[in-house]
């Protein structure tokens, strides 16, 4: 289990980083019509915290005291993933598909999240 938690850490720190890096460079109008009630200024903090996350996830290989980093950053994450669902829905559009994207993210943050602080902590 602790070998499966690590790969889904190393694997959702590295989407994570990828998607705020392409943050900087593509507005969230850009993005999703859904998510243009974001303003530029947000949305680049989002990258920011982004980062940061990218670092809590894989922060446990230097010290297992920091072990609680992982699933902050994973709840951090899920949660901003909740948030672009919720301005989804309220924009009325249609397309159901980034919708399911998102709850995937959230799924995954949310099962490392449980198995870091109950199936198998640091």
């Amino acid at each position: 289990m602790n070998i499966f938690l690590w790969i889904l850490q190393v694997l959702l720190a590295l989407h994570t980083a990828v998607g705020a890096v392409w943050k900087f460079s593509h507005s969230a109008e850009q993005t999703m019509p859904s998510l243009k009630a974001i303003p530029s200024g947000v949305w680049m903090g989002m990258a920011i915290l982004e980062l940061i996350c990218s670092v809590l996830l894989i922060l446990p290989v230097l010290n297992k005291s920091w072990g609680i980093s992982a699933s902050v950053g994973a709840i951090i994450i899920a949660a901003e993933m909740l948030l672009f669902c919720g301005l989804h829905l309220a924009s009325d559009e249609g397309n159901f598909g980034p919708m399911v994207y998102w709850l995937v993210v959230v799924a995954i943050c949310a099962f490392i999240a449980y198995g870091r602080l109950v199936l198998k902590p640091f």
